[in-house]
This record gives structure tokens, sequence and C-alpha cells, in this order.
């Protein structure tokens, strides 16, 4: 036996040692999750039943009628939006391309094993992300129950993992602020089939936004708590979404000590360095309003990896300095195909025992 033969003989054998050695069972497993506010992924076709007048193309908005429902808007970047915004359908595809671009930038090229998202019009549109930006990415159907906000901004899921049974929309229901009511969003619960066979629960949140009263937040996350004591103790749970949860609000009513970390993991507690998603300019500071929450269960299989959590932020048309001196999420802008998403998402991993 010559010496090459030798020596392959020899790592063969130190190799299938190290595979006797290694106990059975023991193989990792991971999954990775994310969340991300797309900003207004709206198509232009007009929905009757919806208030998306604003996300239209120029030329169908040059009429009385239109200007009118416009002009009855207070709030005077809004009325602009409504009155001069060109939803071309050029608009939309760039809109799509960057967000895709966006969510390929996670695992080498991947995106992650599951992402909610929050701000989208509706499955139509999400299904054309899917299809036709992500579609060697391996994602199934999307996931998107029409809810009742008035603007029709719906919570979604895109995932590759195999769901157990039929999504849910669980309504947010606020008995007081009743005139509120149609600014809000429902709580999308999926049931997934991680890689082990176990099952894991997942929920997509868009909560009441900052300029309406705090109450309003503390409902919805109530609500969360309510679902999450229907669900088996041993099941992993996450909820991920826009919290609109303000730095400022919680150091003063402490909503994440009392409403989460008593039984959740809060993904941005691990994140180092991570200045926050959204950088809120009415209180000139940076906020983690979008996070995501794990609770592994009794029997702790699936755990969050502490050291994955991160804001993808590497692709140029993400960032901006004209908001703050920092870089900060830069606002998508049809005019002139600028911009991504005024949120930046966050991105973590939850594994198994590793080997």
């Amino acid at each position: 036996m010559n010496a090459a033969k030798l020596t392959l003989l020899l790592l063969g054998l130190m190799l299938a040692a190290c595979s006797a050695s290694k106990p059975m069972g023991e193989a990792s497993a991971s999954v990775t999750l994310m969340t991300f506010n797309a900003q207004n992924l709206f198509d232009n076709i007009d929905d009757p039943v919806k208030d998306d007048k604003a996300y239209l193309p120029l030329a169908a908005k040059q009429n009385d009628a239109h200007r009118s429902a416009c002009a009855e808007i207070r709030n005077r970047y809004w009325r602009a939006e409504c009155l001069d915004l060109d939803w071309s359908d050029e608009a939309v595809n760039h809109k799509l391309g960057v967000l895709a671009e966006v969510i390929r930038q996670i695992n080498g090229g991947r995106g992650a094993d599951v992402i909610a998202l929050q701000e989208i019009e509706n499955k139509y549109i999400l299904e054309r992300l899917r299809n036709e930006y992500l579609a060697d990415l391996g994602y199934q159907e999307s996931i998107l129950i029409e809810g009742t906000d008035n603007r029709g901004i719906d919570v979604a899921f895109l995932s590759r993992l195999p769901l157990v049974a039929a999504p849910k929309l669980h309504p947010l229901k606020i008995r007081t602020h009743q005139d509120r009511a149609r600014d809000t969003r429902g709580v999308l619960e999926a049931r997934f089939v991680l890689p082990d066979g176990s099952k894991m629960t997942g929920y997509s949140v868009h909560f009441p936004a900052p300029f309406h009263p705090t109450e309003m937040r503390i409902a919805a996350y109530r609500h969360l708590q309510s679902l999450r004591a229907t669900l088996p103790d041993d099941e992993v749970v996450f909820a991920a979404g826009d919290f609109n949860t303000t730095s400022t609000e919680d150091a003063r009513e402490k909503l994440l000590d009392t409403y989460v970390r008593p039984d959740w993991q809060v993904a941005h507690d691990y994140c180092e360095g991570c200045p926050g998603t959204y950088y809120y300019a009415p209180d000139n500071n940076w906020s983690f309003l979008d996070t995501i929450i794990v609770s592994s269960g009794s029997t702790g299989t699936w755990q969050l990896q502490s050291d994955s959590v991160t804001i993808p932020r590497g692709i140029p048309a993400q960032n901006t300095t004209e908001v703050t001196t920092e870089v900060s999420p830069a606002r998508y802008d049809s005019a002139t195909r600028q911009g991504a998403s005024d949120h930046w998402p966050l991105v973590v991993t939850l594994s198994t025992k590793a080997p």
C-alpha cells in the first residue's frame, strides 16, 4: 500500500470513529425568524371597501370625487400623498423588487425560514412578491386573512415550514376608544411543523400606533397573552411584528416587563449595539417598534440563540441620514425610486440542542 492510499485509509478511519462517537439523536436543527414592516405594500387597484385611495396611479386621481375625498384628510402629509402619489405599475414593481432584496440578504440569499410581515394590503400583492420576486426561495403559499383595518393593511406570513392547520385571525377588541377600532389589526395565528416534527405556533402582530392611547396597546398585549394561554405548555411559541411600543413609552409604563418578559424572551434584549428598528422622530430617539418574542415551552427543546439576533440593513436602499445624522431606515419614495421601508427588519435563530 502506497503512502497516498495509507493516508486516505487513516482519514476514513478517523472520520468513522468521530461519527461513531456522536450519540444518536444529538443532531441540531435551526429555524430563522424574521419580522418586517414592509411600509404600505399596496397594489394599485382600487378596493371600494378599503381606504386605499392614496395608492393608485396618478392618472386615476384626476377627478373631482377623488380630490374631494383627499381634501377631507386633516394630516397634511397624508393629504398630499392622497393627491399626488403616483402608485404606478413601475412604482409597485420597484417596491416589490427592493423588498425582495431586503429579504434575500438573510441566510446567504435564502431568506428567513418564517417571515412575519406587516402593512400588506392583500394576499394578491403578497403572492406577487412570492411568485415573481422570491420564486426560487421555496416559500409556500402566503398566509394572510383580511382584517378590518380601515386602510386595509394586514399582517401576514411567508414560510418554508408547512402548516399544521388552517391559520386564524384573532380580531383585537378594545372596549374603550371604540371610535378608533377601525385603526387596529388582529393577531394572525399560524401553526407550523418544525424540522424535528414538533409544532410551533407563530403570531404576526401589528399593535395600535403610538399616537393612540397606551390603553390600546395594553389591550393588545393582554390579547396576545390570552392567545398564548390557550396553547399546550410544551409548545414553542413566538410572536413577531410591529408592537408599536416606543422606548419612551416602555420606560414610563414598563409594558414589556409587565406583559412580556415574565413569560417570553425578547429578541432585542440580546441585540448588542443595535440602535433599534425605527427612529421615532416625535421623541427624537430610537425604538424597537419591531421585535420577536419567544416562549420555548416546558420542554425547552427549541431555544432562541442569543448571539443570532440581528438587524439586517446591508442593502443600500434601506439606509438614509436624512431623518437623523445617524443612519436610519429609509422610507420608500415612489417618485424617486429610493428607500425600502421606514422600519428595519429583525432576525433571530431558534435551534435545538447542538451536537
